[in-house]
């Protein structure tokens, strides 16, 4: 289907060509979005302009627009590109109740994710209200199976005890924390996160459980 652009968007002139080279297309489609990405992580959606996406791929406006109908059309795009890593992820949790025990590869996995794709995960953190609004002028459904509703339905679930919700809920605070609020002062690599990153989510889901690290014994 054809999407048209929203209400205030920069929308593509009448007489746009078709796009008769699919390869050479996917791969200018490709820097396009990298360079939205890059700006829209930087300057927030709403600072940037298809102008500024344009002159960043070293083209011009109109040349754009033969790839995308309007800055909302690229927002959808990049969306797209983390929905699909939040359909695997999802896929991993299952149905029904969860336990802490069943959330830890989902978490690592995630981890990895956020490790490979940090910039798409800070473009969904950084400019929340503009993809509400785009879902609210759009027929897409992808929010709706996401990772974080789908983890919202955990924590929502009260066939689960509040004492595991509670530990499930930490361990993503800590995964989010380490890479959103505080990672740079920890002035470490993502190869060298891994490990005590892991560690630090398996002990928040344990807590409490006397699955925990085990002492060191008395000296």
């Amino acid at each position: 289907m054809t999407r048209t652009a929203s209400a205030g968007s920069e929308a593509a002139p009448a007489g746009r060509l078709p796009r008769d080279d699919a390869n050479a297309g996917a791969t200018t489609r490709d820097r396009i979005l990298d360079a939205a990405l890059e700006l829209f992580v930087d300057q927030g959606f709403d600072g940037t302009s298809v102008r500024q996406i344009a002159e960043r791929v070293g083209t011009t406006k109109a040349a754009l627009y033969y790839y995308f109908a309007s800055k909302d059309e690229i927002l959808m795009a990049l969306h797209m590109r983390l929905h699909e890593i939040s359909r695997e992820l999802t896929g991993t949790i299952g149905d029904g109740p969860v336990t802490p025990e069943a959330l830890g590869d989902p978490l690592v996995k995630l981890m990895e994710q956020i490790a490979a794709h940090r910039k798409l995960f800070l473009l969904h953190e950084r400019n929340q209200a503009a993809f509400e609004k785009l879902h609210r002028n759009d027929d897409h459904e992808a929010a709706h199976d996401d990772f974080r509703t789908r983890f919202v339905a955990i924590l929502e679930d009260p066939r689960v005890p509040l004492r595991d919700r509670v530990r499930m809920a930490g361990a993503f605070g800590v995964l989010f924390a380490n890479f959103f609020l505080f990672g740079d002062a920890l002035s470490a690599s993502d190869a060298e996160m891994h490990e005590p990153l892991t560690e630090a989510i398996q002990d928040v889901l344990r807590a409490g459980t006397g699955r925990g690290v085990p002492a060191e014994p008395p000296g």
